[in-house]
């Protein structure tokens, strides 16, 4: 196994790590997801949450065992390259990396979106500034201002559910479960859903700043994947009793729209201003995990090494910080991608169709198996039920990055 040149500080514990994944899976996600979920899959909306989230927990499963193994930055890269192979670390890498990029931007948009829609990426770049200086005096300062964000997202998505449950416009018979969006319809809205699920990486990719992580991140990761399907499950079931399957489909702003129809449109400035939160909460896990991932790709010289370095005193990658802080701000400045990051979902099924065929390898009992085979092939199916654009331009990105792999083993060969 490859030894990092310099390590990170370990000063996460179990508390810190499961609150960093829930900065990054209860996010902005949440608050947007569930109306192109439902649009696709119709009454079936519950049975593709109950679908990403089976897929999540093999998929948590196989990267806490992996992390227990390979406690180093980089999450899935480290774990493909040691198990499959140098290539299969590198494409899982260079999915997460590209994918969680475009994700950051779209991220930093929805913040401004949110605050000041006039001036969305005057808010944006100044987001995603802030944010990066955050994570650039230690990951222990992430973590308490991570801690903040979650508790500020979890008040208002309990407020939105008591709303929306005990309101007089609530209706038992709105949940009733169907496929009136047929298989196809339920699959998609479990892939899209599972978008919302995959900050659990965060985790994985901190291997190098937990303390103990042979026997934290194995504890933080389903700790972490647990209350947010909880939480998920409550919102999705609140939304629905008051907007029905259609309504939810049809909204803009699914839980401003369902506390609106719940006869409290007082709430809905609190829920915007929770959105806006959550997709901070979000961005600012984000930009601590592409980090990572690239300092580890850096030390491989798959990216410019210079991005390995490790600041002296805060101990954190510095230079990835401050080149994926630089890209996101770019393109949060330029390019208005909250309309086009349906790669990123297929890219982050890529990984971890990666994380789980690395996990396969652990043993060869049936037992040791048979959660990892579920995670890839659920990976594999919900990644080919997004629509097709998102397939397309997903595949395309991979395929460039095979490229750039193909030409830098050979330059390597001829030099």
């Amino acid at each position: 196994m490859t030894q990092p040149a310099a390590g990170l500080r370990r000063t996460l514990g179990v508390g810190d790590a499961v609150v960093i994944g829930l900065g990054s899976m209860v996010g902005a996600g949440i608050f947007a997801a569930l109306a192109p979920a439902a649009r696709a899959a119709g009454t079936g909306l519950l049975i593709g949450l109950a679908v990403a989230a089976v897929v999540a927990y093999c998929n948590a499963t196989s990267s806490a065992r992996l992390a227990a193994l390979y406690p180093a930055s980089g999450g899935t890269y480290v774990y493909g390259r040691e198990r499959l192979g140098e290539f299969w670390g590198y494409l899982a890498g260079w999915a997460f990396v590209v994918g969680k990029t475009a994700s950051c931007a779209a991220m930093a948009l929805t913040v401004g979106a949110y605050v000041w829609p006039d001036q969305a990426h005057a808010v944006a770049v100044a987001a995603v500034v802030a944010l990066t200086a955050v994570n650039y005096g230690g990951v222990q300062k992430s973590a308490w201002l991570t801690r903040a964000i979650v508790a500020v997202v979890l008040a208002v998505l309990a407020a939105v559910v008591v709303v929306c449950l005990t309101s007089g416009e609530s209706d038992a018979g709105r949940l009733d479960v169907g496929v009136s969006g047929g298989l196809g319809g339920v699959l998609q809205a479990a892939g899209l859903l599972f978008f919302a699920f995959a900050g659990y990486a965060r985790i994985a990719t901190l291997g190098e700043e937990v303390r103990d992580p042979a026997r934290t991140i194995p504890r933080a990761i389903p700790i972490a994947l647990g209350i947010a399907l909880a939480v998920y499950g409550f919102v999705a079931v609140a939304a629905l009793s008051v907007l029905g399957a259609g309504g939810l489909g049809n909204a803009d702003a699914p839980l401003a729209d369902a506390v609106r129809a719940a006869g409290v449109p007082g709430l809905v400035p609190v829920v915007r201003v929770g959105a806006a939160v959550a997709a901070l909460g979000s961005l600012l896990a984000l930009i601590l995990g592409v980090s990572r991932t690239t300092l580890a790709m850096a030390r491989d010289r798959h990216l410019p090494a210079a991005l390995s370095a490790v600041h002296p005193r805060f101990r954190v990658p510095h230079r990835a910080e401050l080149a994926v802080g630089a890209v996101v701000a770019v393109l949060a400045a330029t390019v208005d991608v909250r309309g086009a990051i349906g790669f990123s979902s297929f890219g982050v099924l890529a990984y971890y169709a990666v994380a789980n065929a690395s996990a396969w390898t652990l043993g060869s009992a049936l037992s040791a198996r048979a959660v990892p085979a579920v995670g890839l092939l659920g990976c594999l199916v919900l990644a080919f039920a997004l629509p097709w654009v998102s397939v397309v331009v997903g595949a395309g990105v991979l395929l460039v990055g095979v490229a750039a792999y193909a030409v830098r083993r050979r330059m390597r060969a001829a030099g």
